[in-house]
């Protein structure tokens, strides 16, 4: 009997690891002949162009693949050699992600509907009008390469020319904010902080910097996997901070310092967002970090243990009860890992959500509560009023003193004063009516923030001498 069900157990791994041949039986009249057809998926980190993973044409419109012997279910779709070239609906809609699950069948028959840049001109952009591809081809002389780069700036960016915004660098830009750039949908990141700010949230940058296709897996880990890759991740993290940032610094309007500077990313985007965060706590004070593949090598919990915990940070896990086995377990033995190298409670947020899937729909619904937790403790949390009901600043423009005028003058209040590269210039615990002196300030611009024990305020005023 025990002979028996062990047979049927090989007989049961060796069906459910078989190989699949995948056919395209049928492709668009107007895609170009010369054009190679690829497929990318979970099982190529989604690369769009692989050579090892071009079809094969055996007649005019009939192309196919075989892929390797595996088990599960695996997420794809097919293309022309770029994210700019991969299929849609023959509308010109988006094509969600196929799948397949190894076990039910040897053979997949398909059809391509439409191609994005062939349909009515391509898929209509989804971003807002304030979302730019900055560059299309910005260099990474740290790895000798070249990605396109896109920037988000608040709504109120060309009309509140005086004011300055906090940054969070974000990984798989394509993703971010256009539905006709990213391969399985976006995180309507745009739309999010659109609807914040709409709310009287302060605003924030967000800088979208394109994976590397082929060379995604490759720099987002520090860590060399025989099964995968990887390696590349120290020099990815030191383009975003000694190469990308100075650049954003220097052409935009940043508080550039570390507690307005975040850093966000999913799958192997947020373990390299985590890695660069936690080796770069001088220019990152936070992290979004959305289902990490922490799986890919047990040394980032070694390198946390010896990095430790160096300055004030928040980290911020998301991830579905059910992505994967080790998903929730690892971002435990992670949490538990950094509070033994001396990151308490208040640093760390973990939300586990039991419909959680290994998604951009997921990431997208998550994104607006983790930049909010983030962002908390700052002025860029601070929600801005449309008049002077809650206080108002007096004089501004100042020069030695200012007044903040409230119709609670003996209400209890913390005071905060940035300057224009976010550094907290001044603090107290006082009341309303009590004046502040400025006298050692120096002409510019300054963000007041107060805190009442239940809200947060902001106000802008101006020093002059």
């Amino acid at each position: 009997m025990k002979k028996i069900s062990a047979l049927i157990l090989i007989l049961c791994s060796f069906f459910t690891s078989a190989q699949v041949t995948i056919n395209i039986t049928s492709v668009p009249l107007n895609t170009p002949p010369d054009d190679d057809l690829y497929i990318a998926g979970t099982f190529n980190s989604w690369d769009p162009g692989s050579p090892t993973y071009k079809l094969t044409e055996i007649n005019a419109g009939f192309f196919t693949i075989t892929l390797a012997s595996g088990n599960g279910t695996i997420e794809f779709k097919f293309t022309r050699g770029d994210w700019a070239k991969v299929e849609c609906k023959s509308d010109g809609s988006f094509q969600p992600n196929r799948t397949f699950t190894y076990g039910n069948s040897d053979t997949l028959n398909l059809v391509v509907e439409g191609w994005d840049d062939l349909v009515n001109g391509g898929v209509a952009s989804t971003a807002l009008s304030n979302v730019v591809l900055m560059d299309d081809s910005f260099y990474m002389p740290q790895l000798n390469r070249y990605r396109k780069i896109w920037t988000y700036l608040p709504d109120d960016y060309d009309t509140a020319i005086n004011k300055f915004y906090p940054v969070m660098y974000m990984q798989d830009g394509q993703n971010l904010f256009d539905d006709s750039t990213s391969f399985a949908g976006e995180w309507e990141v745009d739309e999010a902080l659109h609807s914040l700010q709409m709310d009287g949230n302060y605003g924030c940058i967000v800088i979208g910097i394109e994976n590397g296709g082929s060379n995604r897996l490759n720099e987002y880990s520090p860590y060399y996997n025989p099964s995968y890759g990887g390696g590349e991740g120290d020099e990815y993290c030191d383009f975003m901070v000694t190469t990308l940032k100075p650049y954003i610094d220097s052409h935009f309007r940043t508080l550039s310092s570390r507690e307005f500077t975040a850093v966000a990313g999913s799958s192997m985007g947020g373990l390299i967002s985590f890695y660069a965060a936690m080796n770069y706590q001088d220019v990152f004070s936070k992290a979004g970090v959305f289902s990490p593949s922490f799986w890919f090598d047990d040394s980032i919990y070694i390198h946390v243990s010896t990095q430790g915990a160096q300055q004030d940070m928040r980290f911020y896990f998301v991830a579905g009860r059910y992505e994967s086995s080790d998903m929730v377990p690892d971002i435990q033995s992670m949490y538990a890992t950094m509070s033994s190298a001396g990151f308490t409670p208040d640093e760390m947020d973990t939300v586990i959500m039991t419909d959680g899937q290994h998604a951009e729909w997921f990431w997208a619904r998550e994104f607006p509560d983790c930049y909010k937790w983030l962002f908390s403790n700052t002025i860029a949390h601070a929600e801005l009023p449309a008049d002077d009901s809650v206080f108002f600043i007096t004089p501004n423009p100042a020069q030695d003193k200012i007044f903040l005028h409230s119709e609670f003058p003996m209400k209890k209040i913390r005071v905060e004063i940035f300057n224009s590269e976010g550094k907290k210039v001044f603090s107290s615990q006082q009341h309303f009516s009590k004046s502040i002196n400025i006298d050692s300030l120096k002409n510019g611009y300054y963000f007041l923030k107060v805190e009442d024990g239940k809200n947060s305020y902001a106000k802008i005023f101006a020093v002059t001498k």
